[in-house]
C-alpha cells in the first residue's frame, strides 16, 4: 500500500514541474473576453489546475466591466466583492485616488504593495478563493507584478521543516485586528495561513507580509516559520513569475501570492494605471 510520504512526494514533484512550466507558458489568447471559447476555457482551467494561475490577453470591448462579469460567469465563479469601492457589479477599479473612502489605502496609491493573498482579512465564511486582475491601462513606469503559486510556498516550508506547516495551519496562526476606521464593517479576523478549501479540499492560503496591524501566534515555531516564508518570497523564489501587464492582459488564479511594485513615481499628475479586480468565493472550476 502506498505510504503518505509517497503521495506527498508525487504531489510535490508535480507542483514543481507545473510551476516551472508556468514560467514560460505565456498568455492564453482570448478572442472575446465576454465569451471565451471552449478551447480557451479549457486551457485556462488546465493551467489553473496545474499551477493555480493562468495569464491571458484579450481585446478590450466598449464595456470592460460587463465583459469581466461575463468572463467570470463562464467559469461559474461567484463574485464575492462587497468592498466599499465595488460597484453594483462587484468589480473594483484599482487606481490612484483621493476619494475619501480610498485615500490612505495602498491599492489606491502609487506605492508598492507587499506579498499577500487577497481577502486575508476576511472572515472564514467570506474567504476569497479565486480572483481576476485585469489591466485596462498600464502605468507609464513601473507597476509590475510578481506571482507565486501558494503550493510552492507550502513545499518550501515543508522541505525546510514540516513543523513550520503545522504551525501555520494552527487556527489562530494569524490575526488581523478590526479596522478601526471602518467601525464594525470589518471585525478582527483570526485563522490559519494554510487551509483546505471547504468546497474542493484543495490547498488555499491566507497571508500578508504587512508588519503593522497584524498579530502572529506568539510562539517560537510560528515566528521561525513566518521569517522563513518572508525570506523565501523576498529572495525571490526561482519559480516566481515576474511581469508587467499591458492593456488587455490579466491573470485568472486561485488567489495565489502576489505583489506589486510602485509606479509613476515621477508623475506630477495622477497616474492613469487602472487594474480591475474581481474576487470570488469559489475556486476556478475543475482546478
Amino acid at each position: 500500500m502506498p505510504k503518505a510520504d509517497d503521495f506527498y512526494r508525487e504531489w510535490r514533484d508535480g507542483r514543481l514541474r507545473a510551476a516551472e512550466e508556468a514560467l514560460s507558458a505565456g498568455f492564453v489568447e482570448i478572442a472575446d473576453l465576454s465569451s471565451p471559447s471552449e478551447s480557451e476555457k479549457n486551457e485556462l482551467i488546465r493551467r489553473c489546475r496545474a499551477a493555480n494561475l493562468a495569464l491571458y490577453q484579450a481585446p478590450q470591448g466598449a464595456d470592460l466591466r460587463d465583459d469581466l462579469r461575463r468572463f467570470a460567469q463562464a467559469f461559474d465563479l461567484r463574485i464575492a466583492e462587497r468592498h466599499r469601492s465595488a460597484g453594483g457589479d462587484g468589480i473594483v477599479a484599482l487606481r490612484q485616488s483621493d476619494a475619501p473612502s480610498q485615500r490612505g489605502y495602498i491599492p489606491y496609491s502609487k506605492r508598492q504593495m507587499n506579498w499577500h493573498t487577497d481577502g486575508y482579512y476576511n472572515a472564514p465564511d467570506e474567504r476569497i478563493s479565486a480572483m481576476v486582475l485585469h489591466t485596462a491601462h498600464p502605468a507609464d513606469d513601473g507597476g509590475s507584478n510578481r506571482f507565486l503559486d501558494h503550493t510552492i510556498a507550502y513545499i518550501r516550508l515543508m522541505d525546510e521543516n514540516p513543523d513550520y506547516i503545522r504551525a501555520l495551519m494552527h487556527p489562530a496562526a494569524m490575526v488581523i485586528p478590526a479596522n478601526e476606521d471602518e467601525g464594525s464593517e470589518r471585525p478582527a479576523s483570526t485563522g490559519p495561513v494554510f487551509f483546505a478549501d471547504p468546497d474542493t479540499g484543495a490547498m488555499q492560503m491566507r497571508y500578508t507580509a504587512r508588519t503593522r496591524s497584524i498579530a502572529w501566534r506568539d510562539d517560537a515555531l510560528t515566528r521561525e516559520a513566518v521569517e522563513f516564508l518572508q525570506s523565501t518570497l523576498e529572495t525571490p523564489d526561482p519559480l516566481t513569475i515576474s511581469l508587467r501587464f499591458e492593456a488587455g492582459q490579466g491573470v485568472l488564479c486561485n488567489n495565489v501570492l502576489h505583489d506589486r511594485t510602485g509606479f509613476d513615481s515621477e508623475a506630477r499628475a495622477h497616474s492613469r494605471r487602472t487594474v480591475y479586480r474581481v474576487r470570488f468565493h469559489n475556486r476556478v472550476k475543475g482546478s
